[in-house]
């Protein structure tokens, strides 16, 4: 047996096929980021749970924490919506929501959480947290689903077909953005050695 850290990400990535859209208010303030790290938490069909992983660095991870609510949104593939999709993509992956508003670029309306929701997107479930785990660069927020839509029926989009579509400017931005976060999470995870 032998440890490739290439072959482990390999097999995990086979774990998070679709982006996925989170927002979240805290103190009047909304903000969001997408994540490859969310899915279902529950497997009571009446009491479902959703569960989010965010990196300490983000604003959206202080923002969860604090407020205790967050919703998570799944997007659309399909051809007349695969724009919106991106556009949502490109807002909130974009930049950190330390420099400025994010959510008021897109379509959204009010959760029943007090949360907003995105109305392009394909489909989302809102839900409030219900236990946190820390896992030292980043916390798992698992919540109870408090209200859901799907939005635009279809396929939802994968994060391989979603890369293939945007631009080439955007994605060097987005791999230099990228890049404080990842020193951050070393750090956390391996103090000065990182």
């Amino acid at each position: 047996m032998s440890y490739d850290p290439a072959v482990a990400n390999r097999v995990l990535a086979g774990l998070r096929p679709f982006p996925v859209a989170i927002t979240t208010v805290d103190g009047g303030f909304a903000n969001g980021l997408m994540s490859l790290s969310a899915g279902s938490a529950s497997i009571i069909p009446e009491a479902p749970r959703a569960t989010i992983s965010l990196t300490k660095y983000n604003k959206t991870h202080d923002m969860v924490s604090n407020s205790g609510i967050f919703v998570m949104h799944m997007l659309s593939a399909e051809d007349e919506q695969v724009h919106k999709s991106l556009e949502i993509l490109m807002t909130l992956g974009g930049s950190s929501g330390r420099d400025g508003d994010k959510i008021g670029k897109l379509r959204t309306k009010t959760g029943v959480t007090g949360a907003p929701i995105l109305l392009d997107a394909h489909s989302y479930v809102e839900a409030r947290v219900m236990g946190t785990l820390d896992v030292e660069e980043s916390s798992i927020f698992v919540g109870d689903v408090v209200a859901t839509e799907i939005l635009n029926e279809g396929q939802r989009l994968r994060i391989g077909d979603a890369w293939s579509k945007l631009p080439a400017d955007w994605i060097a931005q987005y791999d230099a953005n990228h890049e404080p976060q990842l020193a951050n999470a070393r750090a956390r995870r391996f103090g000065a050695k990182a």
